[in-house]
């Protein structure tokens, strides 16, 4: 009775726009309050689990990798990447599209930053795209989908803090992830192609007066520092010669060796770069907070018990529970962030996995794949909040919910060929 009465006093003080954080810890106490098998003395052990995350050495690597992603995007380093490599597939049939597919990886793989890297693909390419004749609808659907494959391609918050609460390697789940982020790129370009082969007519090709020997180099000029930064980070991490936290201090350090080479570098960068990673992180330890209080109510009821000896005496299939799991997080992403639905379903779901003796690697991944498309689903999804509220009236928010059908059904067709091909995740691990 009290994880139900936990689960919908939360969900009603989420939809009466009370911050997640506090929603989180006003329906621990709240359920408390009307167990009478319970007192308030169960948060006696609050202070402890918050003292034991606030001493997490991997949690450290979120802002580091903030920071670093922030400065990157101000620095304007991403910017003239986006535009020089927007000149260089602009004359292709669908090229600006495939620019900001393959933009938007590389910017995952060097910042992280989902808000960042849709803001600025919408700013920069959305008015070129439409000026030249593009589909609203894929225009839309493209920038949305392409600013969020930092939620799945390393270096990513979501999976440094899927590692933390599953007890896995980062490390690790960096390498697992490249597969399935390669996946989606390949599958979304795939589908660019497809549509100018059907549909030419709504992705024009975009000529320029520039000689191609320019526009190559100044393309290849502007990947210099990204790559720097892709080959320090995740670099290092592969060879094993730093921990995820180790290489994020270094690719912090490096983004702004960077901006002072690229002669960008300003204090007000700094600054800005310094508050707005304060900003989020706060934000994230404050939820980690809440939930690490909804989940110790959750646990002393014993409504964790419950639902493993469901799931591994009832059901006893793994599969049905992986489904049932996939599901549900599936459909969690339409209403609440990734990184509420890490902090709160996790601590569930992780002694059913560990009963039902399922990979806690591979299971990660179908989370990581199934969580980045919490950023597109309707009516809550945080990149269609960010690409509307960048682009204005340049693009109808029907459009924009239309648009962004097909790279969701992508998403999903590679959560489906992880789970029937698991051996996917282990290509790069050892």
């Amino acid at each position: 009775m009290t994880g139900i009465i936990l689960f919908v006093a939360a969900f009603v003080l989420l939809m009466l726009g009370i911050p997640v954080a506090f929603a989180f810890g006003a329906s621990a106490i709240f359920a408390v309050l009307l167990d009478p098998s319970m007192d308030l003395s169960v948060f006696g052990f609050l202070p402890y689990r918050i003292y034991g995350i606030m001493q997490n050495v991997t949690l450290m690597a979120v802002p580091l990798f903030i920071f670093m992603g922030f400065i990157l995007e101000k620095s304007k380093i991403a910017e003239n990447m986006l535009e020089s490599i927007g000149e260089l597939f602009g004359p292709i049939r669908g090229g600006l599209a495939i620019a900001i597919v393959i933009v938007g990886a590389i910017l995952a793989a060097s910042t992280g930053i989902v808000g960042a890297s849709v803001v600025m693909m919408t700013i920069i390419s959305l008015p070129i795209m439409l000026k030249h004749g593009y589909s609203p609808k894929l225009a839309g659907g493209v920038i949305a989908a392409s600013g969020t494959l930092g939620q799945l391609i390393p270096p990513s918050i979501v999976l440094i803090i899927l590692g933390d609460r599953m007890n896995i390697s980062v490390g690790d789940l960096f390498k697992a992830a490249l597969i399935p982020g390669f996946i989606i790129v390949g599958l979304y370009i795939l589908y660019i192609l497809v549509i100018a082969f059907l549909k030419p007519q709504i992705v024009p090709p975009i000529k320029t007066n520039k000689p191609y020997k320019e526009v190559l180099l100044k393309a290849l000029k502007s990947l210099v520092a990204p790559f720097i930064l892709i080959i320090v980070v995740l670099g290092s991490i592969f060879a094993g010669f730093a921990t995820p936290t180790e290489s994020a201090a270094i690719g912090a350090l490096g983004a702004v060796i960077l901006t002072i080479f690229y002669r960008t570098f300003s204090f007000e960068l700094l600054r800005y770069a310094s508050v707005e990673t304060v900003k989020i992180t706060a934000m994230i330890f404050m939820i980690l907070i809440g939930a690490t209080a909804f989940s110790l109510v959750f646990n002393e009821s014993g409504a964790g018990d419950i639902i493993t000896q469901f799931f591994t005496d009832t059901i006893s299939n793994k599969y049905i529970f992986i489904a049932i799991s996939m599901v549900l997080i599936f459909i969690l992403g339409f209403f609440i962030d990734f990184i509420e639905i890490t902090f709160i379903v996790i601590p569930i779901l992780l002694p059913i996995v560990q009963e039902l003796g399922i990979d806690p690697l591979w299971f990660a991944l179908l989370i990581a794949i199934n969580l980045q498309t919490s950023f597109l689903t309707p009516p809550f999804g945080f990149s269609l909040f960010y690409l509307k509220g960048a682009a204005g009236d340049k693009i109808k928010t029907k459009d924009l919910y239309v648009g962004i059908v097909p790279f969701i059904i992508m998403q999903l067709i590679t959560l489906l060929i992880v789970l029937f091909i698991p051996k996917l995740v282990y290509v790069f691990v050892n």
